[in-house]
């Protein structure tokens, strides 16, 4: 049988992983200097935990685990008769986690005694969906996240904002847009069409909107329940454009008899403040009121990157939750997030080329013997290179030049140290430089220095 790999899945090779591990540092680094601790969860949650956290879209997308065993043994007829969706729950109890957030809100009600409030974590591990694998669409993927709970300050969220514009720069995305927005202005303009408490149907719609366009929004509203009337109010979603400031003023007027929305203004207005007061030069940020993100747990701030020309989608996003431990039996804990999706971020900084080429940078020396004379010489300087802090490597036979000149070219290292008997006999080593074709005499210890200035 020939091998593959399952569909929204893959492998990588050392050159994408040195790649993938520039991003996970990079992100790291952010994340540890904005005073966030490491955590990790397991890929395996309780379904129970999992389903009702990400709406019916998001539960359909669960991956399900079978139970161990006979895991179909005491299924009945009437069993069958119920269908697949209550089915599942009589085979399956556990699932692949969908997300970080929800496994880090149990965790945070399993731990509420012993964690300092507030308390801020990052973490850094693989999630599962269900979807239909396209361009930029995984099945598995990696996702950075980092989280405070246990305030309902604003500064957390002008933090995220800094953290954004650090990572993406850090990493050398220079032109992305950091999208915000509230779910309380969400809620107002349900509110002034005449849907109270349906923000839920109107955010899933409205949330497609780059994807599909208007008219399809109007006609998946329409699909929903929402009156010809309901839309006609919903018009000056799609023309409010303008600066943060421009905005938040259009919608003071639109919105001036919904309460629930002038707190949402009243929240970005004072977030963007704090980020004018943190000093973010330049800031690349637009309040975008058609920003929804469908997941049905954030109540607050939301965000949403992008890059700017490649078709790719949001790269990172997150947002304010005001109860997403009461599922789990402790009410009124607020929190607020960020994630980057690092194989999106990958396939953008690939696209763009932006991978500087330290990046992808493996083994910097090859060490090339002839002979067992050549090794005697080889294996103390191997040693001293690698405390020098040089990525280093013996050619493991003793093999014929071209073929240990070939391994090198192959493995794209730039630096390969000939040992041959009259190296062995002058101690003058032979360095050759594979990218340009020279090479020099050194000693031993000419070649550590020369390589750890490099």
């Amino acid at each position: 049988m020939k091998p593959s790999v399952v569909k929204g899945t893959r492998d990588f090779g050392p050159e994408q992983m040195s790649k993938r591990l520039f991003i996970f540092d990079t992100i790291r680094q952010t994340f540890r200097r904005f005073g966030f601790q490491p955590l990790e969860t397991p890929s395996l949650e309780n379904l129970s935990t999992l389903t009702g956290k990400y709406g019916d879209e998001g539960d359909q997308l669960l991956f399900k685990i079978l139970n161990s065993g006979d895991f179909a043994g005491g299924l009945t007829d009437a069993d069958l008769a119920e269908g697949s969706k209550k089915l599942t729950s009589k085979i399956a109890e556990k699932g692949l986690r969908y997300d970080l957030t929800v496994p880090f809100a149990r965790y945070v009600v399993m731990n509420r005694h012993a964690l300092p409030m507030p308390f801020r974590r990052y973490q850094m591990q693989p999630v599962w969906r269900g979807d239909r694998p396209a361009k930029s669409r995984y099945r598995e993927f990696y996702q950075c996240d980092a989280d405070v709970v246990g305030t309902d300050s604003l500064l957390c969220e002008a933090e995220i904002v800094l953290m954004v514009h650090e990572v993406m720069r850090n990493l050398g995305i220079q032109n992305f847009t950091l999208k915000i927005n509230n779910r309380k202005i969400l809620a107002g303009i349900a509110e002034a069409i005449g849907r109270v408490g349906e923000e839920g149907n109107l955010a899933v719609a409205i949330d497609k909107l780059d994807k599909i366009g208007p008219e399809k929004v109007v006609e998946e509203l329409r699909e929903r329940g929402f009156s010809a009337e309901n839309i006609a109010a919903l018009q000056p979603l799609f023309t409010i454009k303008g600066t943060p400031a421009e905005v938040l003023n259009s919608l003071k007027t639109w919105l001036a008899g919904s309460e629930t929305a002038q707190q949402g203004i009243a929240e970005l207005t004072e977030t963007l403040g704090l980020v004018t007061q943190l000093g973010l030069e330049n800031p690349q940020l637009e309040l975008d009121v058609t920003l929804a993100r469908g997941l049905s747990y954030y109540t607050g701030a939301i965000f949403e990157v992008k890059a700017n020309g490649v078709s790719i989608g949001s790269i990172s996003g997150g947002g304010r939750y005001d109860n997403l431990t009461g599922a789990f039996g402790m009410p009124g804990l607020s929190g607020v997030g960020i994630s980057f999706g690092v194989d999106r971020i990958y396939d953008v900084m690939d696209e763009l080329n932006l991978f500087p080429a330290s990046a992808g940078q493996g083994t910097q020396v090859l060490l090339a013997c002839f002979d067992t004379d050549g090794r005697r010489v080889a294996l103390p300087l191997l040693t001293k290179l690698r405390s020098a802090g040089v990525p280093a490597e013996l050619y493991p036979d003793l093999a014929k030049v071209k073929k240990q000149l070939d391994y090198a070219n192959a493995r794209q290292i730039p630096y390969v140290v000939l040992i041959g008997s009259d190296e062995v006999q002058s101690g003058q080593l032979s360095v050759k430089n594979m990218v340009t074709g020279e090479q020099e005499k050194r000693t031993a210890d000419e070649v550590v220095s020369m390589l750890t200035s490099l």
